[in-house]
């Protein structure tokens, strides 16, 4: 969340960089307006308390000289402000609770090179990358048996079965059979082993508990986006950036020790809540899917290099698949409500003729450590101070999968896989077509 003492103390400057996000001026002044309540009520709670102390001691030396009749009446208006010192505490912290739920749903403070606009058509496309664009090579064109989607090709090849996935779990649940399968795996694999140069692998819950999903920001505003298991508080995590962030809650940790990186393969679960009427067919747009997350704790020195290693190494990963993708650098008003700066990569899908997001790489400042209460003893002394979040998916897979199976369609059907899954695959990087 944001600092409230920021707030506090620019209020303007605050106003201003959240109106770029289309966040309107009366949310911060409701927030200051009820932040300057509840420090009224603490300090009237503190003067009650410092009264009552007062009094306690009139109460004995009224008793020492024998004034009893002082000393009781001294006691009975003592336990009035007692009293009254409670009730001030209980409104007191009322009010700190409202002001605490404002600034939980209160998005971060975009960064000053994030681009202006408020919807997706005004993000930046920073880069576009082929197979032959470094060499100059022109623009690719897909062929007529390239422009297949991948839900024919996948029940051709019986590679993936949605019918029976929608049978088994409800729709927009895939179920993947086979060299499909295979292929999934494959390309965790194939991240995993790219990232753990750098980055410790961690294998999660794929359940967590309400205080983690809100340290990333996902609760308490997007609570309708994820799978709730109301007997246990358990929540379905929608991104392993989730019990990642929370590795080191309520810790401090030594400035020598940082940058802390963490990867990970998890299923994912999304409610995908507004999706009624878009395109849902096959793979654009499922409830479970996995991914390969990067995550790192940082400095603010180090963010920026954080960042951009996260955003390189998944470039990387198209690369090395032969996926042709582009770079959009989000604008204000399209970056996720804890980010200050995210890049997405899209893949071109030719069977479906679209751009598939399939990874978004963000710094999120200290907002989410704020929330997690991650901190760093600095090496030069002094006091404790929140740490940088940055994190980004290297890759996601369904829709990876989707770009895969119609890049590498042929004009017979069947299908060519990049040579770098070769290990993976045993060798194996033609999908053949089944014989009748």
């Amino acid at each position: 969340m944001i600092d409230l003492h920021l707030i506090r103390s620019e209020p303007d400057q605050v106003t201003a960089a959240l109106a770029r996000r289309g966040v309107p001026a009366s949310e911060i002044e409701a927030v200051i307006a009820l932040d300057a309540t509840h420090r009224a009520l603490m300090q009237r709670q503190e003067a009650l308390r410092a009264e009552v102390k007062s009094l306690s001691r009139e109460v004995g030396a009224a008793k020492k000289v024998g004034d009893e009749a002082a000393a009781s009446a001294l006691a009975d208006r003592s336990r009035e402000l007692g009293d009254a010192e409670r009730a001030a505490a209980h409104e007191a912290e009322e009010v700190g609770e409202q002001v605490r739920s404002l600034l939980l749903v209160i998005p971060n403070l975009p960064a000053d090179e994030a681009p202006d606009g408020l919807s997706e058509d005004d993000n930046v496309v920073t880069e576009r990358w082929w197979p032959g664009s470094d060499v100059g090579d022109p623009e690719p064109t897909y062929a007529e048996h390239q422009r297949v989607p991948h839900w024919e090709v996948g029940e051709q090849l019986r590679l993936l079965d949605m019918e029976r996935g929608a049978k088994i779990a409800g729709s927009m649940f895939p179920l993947y059979r086979g060299f499909g399968a295979r292929l999934l795996r494959s390309l965790g694999q194939l991240a995993l082993d790219a990232h753990l140069d750098a980055y410790e692998e961690i294998r999660p819950p794929t359940f967590a508990l309400t205080e983690t999903l809100t340290a990333t920001g996902h609760l308490p505003k997007f609570s309708d986006e994820a799978y709730l298991m109301e007997r246990d508080d358990l929540w379905a995590i929608p991104t392993a950036e989730v019990p990642l962030t929370s590795m080191h809650r309520g810790e401090i940790l030594a400035e020598a020790d940082l940058p802390i990186r963490f990867t990970a393969q998890t299923a994912c679960f999304r409610r995908e809540a507004g999706a009624a009427g878009r395109d849902t067919r096959g793979l654009l747009r499922v409830h479970e899917f996995d991914k390969v997350e990067l995550f790192a704790y940082v400095t603010a020195e180090q963010a920026h290099a954080a960042h951009l290693d996260i955003l390189e190494r998944a470039e990387g990963l198209l690369r090395s698949l032969g996926l042709e993708y582009r770079i959009l650098d989000l604008c204000c008003g399209d970056i996720g409500g804890s980010a200050a700066r995210t890049f997405d990569l899209e893949v071109y899908s030719p069977g479906v003729d679209r751009w598939l997001e399939v990874s978004s790489v963000s710094w999120f400042r200290d907002y989410q450590a704020r929330r997690a209460n991650v901190r760093y003893r600095p090496a030069a002394g002094g006091s404790p101070v929140l740490c940088h979040t940055v994190n980004g998916s290297a890759l996601a897979w369904a829709r990876i999968w989707a770009a895969l199976v119609e890049t590498g369609r042929q004009a017979d059907g069947s299908v060519h896989l990049p040579e770098v899954l070769a290990p993976y695959l045993k060798g194996q990087l033609v999908i053949e077509v089944p014989v009748a």
